[in-house]
Protein backbone atom coordinates (compact mmCIF):
# COMPACT_ATOMS: atom_id res chain seq x y z
CA UNK A 1 0.00 0.00 0.00
CA UNK A 2 1.39 3.44 -1.05
CA UNK A 3 2.23 5.83 1.85
CA UNK A 4 0.26 9.12 1.66
CA UNK A 5 2.33 12.30 1.28
CA UNK A 6 0.47 14.04 4.14
CA UNK A 7 -0.52 12.53 7.48
CA UNK A 8 -1.33 13.87 10.96
CA UNK A 9 0.16 12.85 14.26
CA UNK A 10 -0.56 14.14 17.76
CA UNK A 11 2.21 15.26 20.08
CA UNK A 12 2.48 17.25 23.28
CA UNK A 13 3.85 20.79 22.97
CA UNK A 14 5.16 22.29 26.20
CA UNK A 15 5.87 25.99 26.56
CA UNK A 16 7.34 27.59 29.66
CA UNK A 17 6.90 31.13 30.95
CA UNK A 18 9.60 33.60 31.97
CA UNK A 19 8.96 32.53 35.56
CA UNK A 20 10.18 29.02 34.74
CA UNK A 21 6.78 27.43 35.37
CA UNK A 22 4.87 25.45 32.79
CA UNK A 23 2.56 27.89 31.06
CA UNK A 24 0.89 25.58 28.57
CA UNK A 25 0.69 21.89 27.93
CA UNK A 26 -1.69 21.14 25.10
CA UNK A 27 -2.14 18.48 22.43
CA UNK A 28 -0.77 19.80 19.13
CA UNK A 29 -1.23 18.72 15.55
CA UNK A 30 1.93 18.36 13.48
CA UNK A 31 1.80 18.20 9.70
CA UNK A 32 4.44 15.88 8.22
CA UNK A 33 5.12 15.82 4.48
CA UNK A 34 7.61 14.25 2.09
CA UNK A 35 9.29 16.67 -0.31
CA UNK A 36 10.57 15.43 -3.75
CA UNK A 37 13.96 14.59 -2.26
CA UNK A 38 12.35 12.24 0.25
CA UNK A 39 13.11 14.39 3.30
CA UNK A 40 10.42 14.89 5.92
CA UNK A 41 9.33 18.41 6.95
CA UNK A 42 7.62 18.87 10.32
CA UNK A 43 5.45 21.97 10.76
CA UNK A 44 4.47 22.59 14.42
CA UNK A 45 1.00 23.93 15.09
CA UNK A 46 0.75 26.52 17.87
CA UNK A 47 -2.43 26.41 19.94
CA UNK A 48 -3.58 30.02 20.19
CA UNK A 49 -6.81 29.00 21.93
CA UNK A 50 -5.22 27.41 24.98
CA UNK A 51 -6.08 29.29 28.19
CA UNK A 52 -3.48 28.82 30.93
CA UNK A 53 -4.60 28.50 34.53
CA UNK A 54 -3.57 31.20 36.98
CA UNK A 55 -4.17 31.99 40.63
CA UNK A 56 -4.82 35.16 42.59
CA UNK A 57 -1.42 34.79 44.26
CA UNK A 58 0.40 34.52 40.90
CA UNK A 59 -1.27 37.67 39.61
CA UNK A 60 -0.55 39.47 42.88
CA UNK A 61 3.14 38.59 42.59
CA UNK A 62 3.32 39.83 39.00
CA UNK A 63 1.65 43.12 39.95
CA UNK A 64 4.14 43.58 42.80
CA UNK A 65 6.94 43.36 40.21
CA UNK A 66 5.34 45.85 37.80
CA UNK A 67 7.23 49.09 37.20
CA UNK A 68 4.48 51.73 37.17
CA UNK A 69 3.84 55.26 38.46
CA UNK A 70 0.12 54.53 38.82
CA UNK A 71 -1.41 53.30 42.10
CA UNK A 72 -2.25 49.60 41.84
CA UNK A 73 -3.18 47.18 44.60
CA UNK A 74 -4.92 43.97 43.60
CA UNK A 75 -8.37 43.17 44.99
CA UNK A 76 -11.22 40.85 44.04
CA UNK A 77 -12.88 43.44 41.76
CA UNK A 78 -9.72 43.98 39.71
CA UNK A 79 -9.02 40.23 39.65
CA UNK A 80 -12.51 39.62 38.22
CA UNK A 81 -11.77 42.01 35.33
CA UNK A 82 -8.38 40.35 34.76
CA UNK A 83 -10.25 37.07 34.43
CA UNK A 84 -12.67 38.74 32.00
CA UNK A 85 -9.92 40.04 29.70
CA UNK A 86 -7.78 36.85 29.82
CA UNK A 87 -10.48 34.17 29.80
CA UNK A 88 -13.96 35.34 28.88
CA UNK A 89 -13.20 37.96 26.23
CA UNK A 90 -9.85 37.04 24.77
CA UNK A 91 -10.83 38.28 21.29
CA UNK A 92 -11.24 41.82 22.60
CA UNK A 93 -7.83 41.65 24.27
CA UNK A 94 -6.20 40.36 21.08
CA UNK A 95 -7.86 43.20 19.16
CA UNK A 96 -6.31 45.87 21.41
CA UNK A 97 -2.97 44.03 21.33
CA UNK A 98 -3.09 44.37 17.56
CA UNK A 99 -3.97 48.07 17.73
CA UNK A 100 -1.62 49.19 20.51
CA UNK A 101 1.40 49.48 18.22
CA UNK A 102 -0.48 51.99 16.07
CA UNK A 103 -1.14 54.44 18.91
CA UNK A 104 0.97 53.74 22.02
CA UNK A 105 4.22 55.32 20.69
CA UNK A 106 2.31 58.54 19.96
CA UNK A 107 0.61 58.42 23.40
CA UNK A 108 4.03 57.98 25.06
CA UNK A 109 5.35 61.06 23.26
CA UNK A 110 2.58 63.32 24.56
CA UNK A 111 2.66 61.86 28.08
CA UNK A 112 6.43 62.34 28.28
CA UNK A 113 6.12 65.92 27.08
CA UNK A 114 3.75 66.64 29.99
CA UNK A 115 5.77 64.58 32.50
CA UNK A 116 2.86 62.21 33.15
CA UNK A 117 2.80 58.45 33.87
CA UNK A 118 2.99 56.52 30.60
CA UNK A 119 0.51 53.93 31.88
CA UNK A 120 -2.26 56.49 31.35
CA UNK A 121 -2.19 55.36 27.74
CA UNK A 122 -4.14 52.25 28.77
CA UNK A 123 -7.13 54.48 29.53
CA UNK A 124 -7.84 54.82 25.82
CA UNK A 125 -8.47 51.07 25.67
CA UNK A 126 -11.24 51.41 28.24
CA UNK A 127 -12.61 54.50 26.51
CA UNK A 128 -12.65 53.34 22.89
CA UNK A 129 -10.88 50.01 22.42
CA UNK A 130 -8.24 52.06 20.51
CA UNK A 131 -10.76 52.82 17.78
CA UNK A 132 -10.24 56.42 16.54
CA UNK A 133 -13.75 56.46 15.04
CA UNK A 134 -15.53 55.14 18.16
CA UNK A 135 -18.83 56.84 18.99
CA UNK A 136 -20.82 56.31 22.18
CA UNK A 137 -24.62 56.29 22.45
CA UNK A 138 -24.49 59.79 23.97
CA UNK A 139 -22.27 61.29 21.24
CA UNK A 140 -18.77 61.00 22.72
CA UNK A 141 -16.24 60.54 19.91
CA UNK A 142 -12.75 59.30 19.17
CA UNK A 143 -9.93 57.49 20.95
CA UNK A 144 -10.53 59.49 24.14
CA UNK A 145 -14.33 59.83 23.84
CA UNK A 146 -14.72 63.59 24.07
CA UNK A 147 -18.22 65.04 24.32
CA UNK A 148 -18.78 68.14 22.15
CA UNK A 149 -18.71 70.64 25.05
CA UNK A 150 -15.59 69.20 26.72
CA UNK A 151 -13.86 68.89 23.35
CA UNK A 152 -14.57 72.54 22.62
CA UNK A 153 -13.02 73.50 25.99
CA UNK A 154 -9.80 71.89 24.76
CA UNK A 155 -9.97 73.31 21.21
CA UNK A 156 -11.42 70.21 19.56
CA UNK A 157 -13.89 71.70 17.11
CA UNK A 158 -16.22 69.97 14.69
CA UNK A 159 -18.60 70.68 11.83
CA UNK A 160 -20.14 68.63 9.04
CA UNK A 161 -16.73 68.21 7.34
CA UNK A 162 -14.11 67.90 10.10
CA UNK A 163 -14.24 66.54 13.65
CA UNK A 164 -11.07 67.18 15.66
CA UNK A 165 -12.21 64.63 18.26
CA UNK A 166 -11.46 61.92 15.68
CA UNK A 167 -7.94 63.21 15.06
CA UNK A 168 -5.67 60.87 17.10
CA UNK A 169 -2.97 63.48 17.74
CA UNK A 170 -5.25 66.43 18.54
CA UNK A 171 -7.51 64.38 20.79
CA UNK A 172 -4.52 62.83 22.60
CA UNK A 173 -3.04 66.25 23.29
CA UNK A 174 -6.42 67.39 24.64
CA UNK A 175 -6.90 64.26 26.78
CA UNK A 176 -3.42 64.59 28.31
CA UNK A 177 -4.02 68.25 29.18
CA UNK A 178 -7.43 67.47 30.67
CA UNK A 179 -6.13 64.56 32.76
CA UNK A 180 -3.19 66.63 33.95
CA UNK A 181 -5.58 69.37 35.11
CA UNK A 182 -7.77 66.82 36.91
CA UNK A 183 -4.78 65.32 38.72
CA UNK A 184 -3.66 68.79 39.79
CA UNK A 185 -7.14 69.26 41.22
CA UNK A 186 -7.29 66.00 43.21
CA UNK A 187 -3.59 65.14 43.61
CA UNK A 188 -4.61 61.51 42.99
CA UNK A 189 -4.47 59.74 39.64
CA UNK A 190 -7.32 57.32 40.41
CA UNK A 191 -9.62 60.23 41.27
CA UNK A 192 -8.44 62.11 38.18
CA UNK A 193 -9.34 59.12 35.97
CA UNK A 194 -12.69 58.77 37.76
CA UNK A 195 -13.42 62.46 37.11
CA UNK A 196 -12.50 61.96 33.45
CA UNK A 197 -15.21 59.31 33.27
CA UNK A 198 -18.06 60.82 35.27
CA UNK A 199 -17.09 64.47 35.64
CA UNK A 200 -15.56 66.39 38.57
CA UNK A 201 -19.02 67.16 39.94
CA UNK A 202 -19.79 63.49 40.62
CA UNK A 203 -16.37 62.90 42.18
CA UNK A 204 -16.79 65.94 44.43
CA UNK A 205 -20.22 64.67 45.48
CA UNK A 206 -18.77 61.23 46.29
CA UNK A 207 -16.01 62.86 48.38
CA UNK A 208 -18.60 64.84 50.36
CA UNK A 209 -20.84 61.80 50.91
CA UNK A 210 -17.87 59.73 52.09
CA UNK A 211 -17.09 62.29 54.76
CA UNK A 212 -14.15 63.84 52.95
CA UNK A 213 -12.21 60.70 51.95
CA UNK A 214 -9.71 61.30 49.15
CA UNK A 215 -8.96 57.92 47.52
CA UNK A 216 -10.90 55.98 44.91
CA UNK A 217 -11.62 52.91 47.02
CA UNK A 218 -12.69 55.05 49.98
CA UNK A 219 -15.33 56.84 47.89
CA UNK A 220 -16.02 53.81 45.65
CA UNK A 221 -19.61 53.12 46.76
CA UNK A 222 -20.65 56.76 46.34
CA UNK A 223 -19.58 56.96 42.68
CA UNK A 224 -21.83 56.26 39.66
CA UNK A 225 -22.02 52.54 38.80
CA UNK A 226 -20.12 52.92 35.52
CA UNK A 227 -17.23 54.70 37.27
CA UNK A 228 -17.02 52.01 39.94
CA UNK A 229 -16.02 49.53 37.22
CA UNK A 230 -14.04 52.05 35.15
CA UNK A 231 -10.91 52.22 37.35
CA UNK A 232 -10.75 48.42 38.01
CA UNK A 233 -10.99 47.81 34.24
CA UNK A 234 -8.17 50.29 33.62
CA UNK A 235 -5.96 48.60 36.21
CA UNK A 236 -6.83 45.14 34.90
CA UNK A 237 -5.86 46.06 31.36
CA UNK A 238 -2.59 47.55 32.66
CA UNK A 239 -1.74 44.10 34.00
CA UNK A 240 -3.08 42.08 31.08
CA UNK A 241 -1.13 43.86 28.35
CA UNK A 242 2.07 43.56 30.38
CA UNK A 243 1.60 39.82 30.91
CA UNK A 244 -0.23 38.91 27.71
CA UNK A 245 2.19 36.09 26.82
CA UNK A 246 1.79 34.49 30.25
CA UNK A 247 -1.91 34.19 29.42
CA UNK A 248 -1.20 32.90 25.89
CA UNK A 249 -2.56 36.13 24.38
CA UNK A 250 -0.36 36.34 21.33
CA UNK A 251 -1.10 37.43 17.78
CA UNK A 252 -1.13 34.92 14.96
CA UNK A 253 0.02 37.67 12.61
CA UNK A 254 1.82 40.69 14.11
CA UNK A 255 0.43 44.09 13.19
CA UNK A 256 2.74 46.96 12.33
CA UNK A 257 1.86 50.67 12.50
CA UNK A 258 1.84 52.70 9.30
CA UNK A 259 4.56 55.34 9.34
CA UNK A 260 3.31 58.68 8.09
CA UNK A 261 4.25 62.30 7.46
CA UNK A 262 2.18 65.49 7.26
CA UNK A 263 1.72 67.51 4.06
CA UNK A 264 -0.17 70.72 3.30
CA UNK A 265 -1.91 70.69 -0.07
CA UNK A 266 -4.25 73.64 0.47
CA UNK A 267 -8.05 73.38 0.60
CA UNK A 268 -10.90 72.06 -1.49
CA UNK A 269 -9.81 68.61 -2.62
CA UNK A 270 -10.87 65.04 -1.92
CA UNK A 271 -8.67 62.22 -0.67
CA UNK A 272 -9.82 60.22 -3.68
CA UNK A 273 -8.49 62.90 -6.05
CA UNK A 274 -5.27 63.15 -4.04
CA UNK A 275 -4.81 59.37 -4.27
CA UNK A 276 -5.27 59.52 -8.04
CA UNK A 277 -2.56 62.16 -8.50
CA UNK A 278 -0.05 60.56 -6.12
CA UNK A 279 -0.58 56.85 -6.67
CA UNK A 280 -1.34 56.35 -2.97
CA UNK A 281 -3.96 53.92 -1.68
CA UNK A 282 -7.24 55.66 -0.84
CA UNK A 283 -7.83 53.23 2.06
CA UNK A 284 -4.49 54.23 3.60
CA UNK A 285 -5.36 57.93 3.31
CA UNK A 286 -8.78 57.43 4.89
CA UNK A 287 -7.23 55.39 7.71
CA UNK A 288 -4.61 58.08 8.43
CA UNK A 289 -7.15 60.94 8.32
CA UNK A 290 -10.22 59.79 10.29
CA UNK A 291 -11.21 63.38 11.20
CA UNK A 292 -12.14 64.18 7.56
CA UNK A 293 -15.78 63.09 7.82
CA UNK A 294 -16.49 63.24 4.08
CA UNK A 295 -13.05 62.20 2.85
CA UNK A 296 -12.41 65.76 1.73
CA UNK A 297 -10.44 68.80 2.87
CA UNK A 298 -13.13 71.51 2.82
CA UNK A 299 -12.71 74.77 0.89
CA UNK A 300 -13.57 77.01 3.82
CA UNK A 301 -11.61 77.68 7.00
CA UNK A 302 -7.91 77.36 7.65
CA UNK A 303 -5.66 75.03 5.66
CA UNK A 304 -5.60 71.47 6.98
CA UNK A 305 -2.49 69.30 6.83
CA UNK A 306 -3.18 65.67 6.02
CA UNK A 307 -1.27 62.54 6.96
CA UNK A 308 0.27 60.50 4.12
CA UNK A 309 2.14 57.18 4.18
CA UNK A 310 5.83 57.83 4.67
CA UNK A 311 6.61 55.70 1.63
CA UNK A 312 4.98 58.31 -0.62
CA UNK A 313 6.18 61.44 1.18
CA UNK A 314 9.36 61.95 -0.83
CA UNK A 315 7.45 61.85 -4.15
CA UNK A 316 4.84 64.34 -2.85
CA UNK A 317 7.51 66.79 -1.65
CA UNK A 318 9.36 66.57 -4.98
CA UNK A 319 6.15 67.20 -6.95
CA UNK A 320 4.28 69.34 -4.43
CA UNK A 321 3.40 72.32 -6.66
CA UNK A 322 2.35 70.18 -9.63
CA UNK A 323 0.11 67.98 -7.48
CA UNK A 324 -1.41 71.02 -5.77
CA UNK A 325 -2.18 72.66 -9.15
CA UNK A 326 -3.75 69.45 -10.44
CA UNK A 327 -5.98 69.21 -7.38
CA UNK A 328 -7.03 72.84 -7.80
CA UNK A 329 -7.87 72.42 -11.50
CA UNK A 330 -9.84 69.25 -10.81
CA UNK A 331 -11.83 70.93 -8.07
CA UNK A 332 -12.65 73.90 -10.35
CA UNK A 333 -13.90 71.52 -13.06
CA UNK A 334 -16.03 69.73 -10.48
CA UNK A 335 -17.57 72.98 -9.22
CA UNK A 336 -18.26 74.14 -12.80
CA UNK A 337 -20.10 70.89 -13.54
CA UNK A 338 -22.55 71.40 -10.68
CA UNK A 339 -26.02 72.73 -11.62
CA UNK A 340 -26.55 76.39 -10.81
CA UNK A 341 -28.08 76.77 -7.39
CA UNK A 342 -31.35 78.59 -7.14
CA UNK A 343 -31.82 80.97 -4.23
CA UNK A 344 -33.26 78.94 -1.40
CA UNK A 345 -36.34 80.12 0.40
CA UNK A 346 -35.98 80.72 4.12
CA UNK A 347 -37.11 77.83 6.32
CA UNK A 348 -39.90 78.38 8.80
CA UNK A 349 -39.00 77.52 12.37
CA UNK A 350 -41.98 75.75 13.91
CA UNK A 351 -41.86 75.13 17.64
CA UNK A 352 -43.63 72.15 19.14
CA UNK A 353 -44.10 71.40 22.83
CA UNK A 354 -44.03 67.66 23.60
CA UNK A 355 -47.28 66.26 25.00
CA UNK A 356 -48.16 63.07 26.81
CA UNK A 357 -47.98 60.08 24.46
CA UNK A 358 -45.71 61.82 21.93
CA UNK A 359 -42.77 60.01 20.33
CA UNK A 360 -40.31 61.38 17.79
CA UNK A 361 -41.68 59.18 15.01
CA UNK A 362 -45.21 60.51 15.50
CA UNK A 363 -44.03 64.14 15.55
CA UNK A 364 -41.82 63.62 12.48
CA UNK A 365 -44.74 62.07 10.56
CA UNK A 366 -47.04 64.94 11.50
CA UNK A 367 -44.63 67.56 10.13
CA UNK A 368 -43.40 65.45 7.20
CA UNK A 369 -39.79 65.38 8.35
CA UNK A 370 -37.46 62.55 9.39
CA UNK A 371 -36.58 61.46 12.92
CA UNK A 372 -32.89 62.06 12.16
CA UNK A 373 -33.71 65.66 11.17
CA UNK A 374 -35.59 66.21 14.43
CA UNK A 375 -32.63 64.87 16.40
CA UNK A 376 -30.13 66.99 14.45
CA UNK A 377 -32.14 70.22 14.77
CA UNK A 378 -32.61 69.76 18.51
CA UNK A 379 -29.23 68.28 19.50
CA UNK A 380 -30.75 64.93 20.52
CA UNK A 381 -28.49 61.87 20.79
CA UNK A 382 -31.33 59.42 21.50
CA UNK A 383 -35.06 59.12 20.81
CA UNK A 384 -35.95 60.09 24.37
CA UNK A 385 -38.13 63.21 24.77
CA UNK A 386 -39.93 64.65 27.81
CA UNK A 387 -43.38 66.12 28.27
CA UNK A 388 -43.16 69.91 28.00
CA UNK A 389 -39.89 69.81 26.02
CA UNK A 390 -39.84 72.34 23.15
CA UNK A 391 -38.72 71.01 19.77
CA UNK A 392 -37.70 73.13 16.79
CA UNK A 393 -38.88 71.94 13.36
CA UNK A 394 -37.75 73.58 10.12
CA UNK A 395 -40.01 73.55 7.04
CA UNK A 396 -40.05 75.21 3.64
CA UNK A 397 -42.89 77.60 2.81
CA UNK A 398 -45.17 75.09 1.09
CA UNK A 399 -44.85 72.45 3.83
CA UNK A 400 -45.33 75.09 6.52
CA UNK A 401 -48.49 76.48 4.92
CA UNK A 402 -49.86 73.01 4.27
CA UNK A 403 -49.37 71.96 7.88
CA UNK A 404 -50.78 75.26 9.09
CA UNK A 405 -53.90 74.91 6.93
CA UNK A 406 -54.49 71.31 8.04
CA UNK A 407 -53.79 72.00 11.70
CA UNK A 408 -56.67 71.26 14.03
CA UNK A 409 -55.76 74.39 15.99
CA UNK A 410 -56.42 76.73 12.99
CA UNK A 411 -59.99 77.53 11.97
CA UNK A 412 -61.96 80.23 10.16
CA UNK A 413 -64.73 82.31 11.81
CA UNK A 414 -67.95 83.52 10.16
CA UNK A 415 -66.26 86.71 8.98
CA UNK A 416 -63.55 84.77 7.19
CA UNK A 417 -60.90 85.60 9.78
CA UNK A 418 -58.43 82.99 11.05
CA UNK A 419 -58.67 81.70 14.61
CA UNK A 420 -56.20 79.73 16.67
CA UNK A 421 -57.33 77.31 19.38
CA UNK A 422 -54.91 77.32 22.31
CA UNK A 423 -53.34 73.87 22.86
CA UNK A 424 -52.13 72.39 26.18
CA UNK A 425 -48.67 73.77 26.93
CA UNK A 426 -49.09 76.77 24.60
CA UNK A 427 -47.95 80.29 25.47
CA UNK A 428 -48.19 83.51 23.49
CA UNK A 429 -44.50 83.17 22.73
CA UNK A 430 -44.90 79.63 21.36
CA UNK A 431 -47.94 80.65 19.30
CA UNK A 432 -46.05 83.61 17.83
CA UNK A 433 -43.26 81.22 16.84
CA UNK A 434 -45.72 78.79 15.26
CA UNK A 435 -47.34 81.62 13.33
CA UNK A 436 -44.33 83.40 11.90
CA UNK A 437 -45.05 87.05 11.20
CA UNK A 438 -47.39 87.37 14.17
CA UNK A 439 -45.88 88.98 17.24
CA UNK A 440 -46.94 88.68 20.88
CA UNK A 441 -48.04 92.33 20.89
CA UNK A 442 -50.20 91.78 17.79
CA UNK A 443 -51.86 88.75 19.41
CA UNK A 444 -52.61 90.77 22.55
CA UNK A 445 -54.04 93.72 20.56
CA UNK A 446 -56.15 91.51 18.28
CA UNK A 447 -57.63 89.71 21.28
CA UNK A 448 -57.80 92.59 23.81
CA UNK A 449 -55.47 90.79 26.22
CA UNK A 450 -54.12 92.77 29.17
CA UNK A 451 -51.55 90.08 30.10
CA UNK A 452 -49.94 86.95 28.70
CA UNK A 453 -52.31 84.53 30.42
CA UNK A 454 -54.09 82.10 28.08
CA UNK A 455 -55.68 78.67 28.67
CA UNK A 456 -56.26 75.52 26.58
CA UNK A 457 -59.36 75.72 24.37
CA UNK A 458 -59.32 79.52 24.22
CA UNK A 459 -59.75 80.88 20.66
CA UNK A 460 -57.46 83.67 19.52
CA UNK A 461 -57.81 85.87 16.46
CA UNK A 462 -54.66 85.55 14.37
CA UNK A 463 -55.65 87.35 11.17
Amino acid sequence: MRIKSFYIIVVILVLTTSFGSVAMAQEKTLTVSNDPSGNETVMPYYDYEHIPDFTYEEVEQRIAEMDTDMPFELNETIFAFINYFTVRNREYTRMVLERQGHFFPMFDTYLSAHNMPKDIKYLSIIESGLNPKARSRVGAMGLWQFMPATGKDFKLYYNSHVDDRLDPERSTEAAVRYLKALNKRYNNWELALAAYNCGPGNVNKAIRRSGGKRTFWEIYRYLPRETRSYIPQFQAIMYVLRYAEEHNLVLEEPSYPMAYEKVDMGNGYSLESFAKHTGLCIEDLEYLNPSLLKGKVPEFGKAISINVPKSGHEFIVANHDAIKDSLKIENQKYLASLPEKRPTEPLHNVTYRVRSGDVLGKIAQRYNVSVSQLKSWNGLYSNTIKIGQVLHIYQDKSSFEKNLASSESISTNTNGGKMYTVQPGDSLWLISKKLEGVTIDQLKKLNNLNNNQIKPGQKLIIG
